[in-house]
């Protein structure tokens, strides 16, 4: 299992339950530590809470992308920055 080698997933059991959806690696860990820092419950109370991303602008999408770390999104079009933070 790829979390067990990784000391940096504090919530082992729900990050390969979040890989197992199709989440991305990336993903799964910020869910999972977040979960294991604050409680499930409380995890799942934040979400929602954006909005679409089809009603940010660009600069918007780009200033969350370069916070939750992803590169190459300076030259990508708004529906691709959108994929990107979705699946990400």
């Amino acid at each position: 299992m790829p979390g067990k080698d990784n000391p940096q997933i504090k919530d082992e059991e729900l990050y390969e339950k979040l890989r197992e959806e199709g989440n991305s690696k990336q993903k799964s860990a910020r869910i999972a530590n977040a979960a294991a820092r604050d409680g499930r419950k409380k995890v799942a109370q934040r979400g929602g809470e954006s909005g679409d991303y089809e009603d940010w602008t660009v600069p918007q999408l780009r200033a969350r992308a370069r916070e939750i770390g992803l590169s190459g999104y300076s030259k990508k079009r708004k529906s691709q920055l959108i994929h990107a933070l979705r699946h990400s």
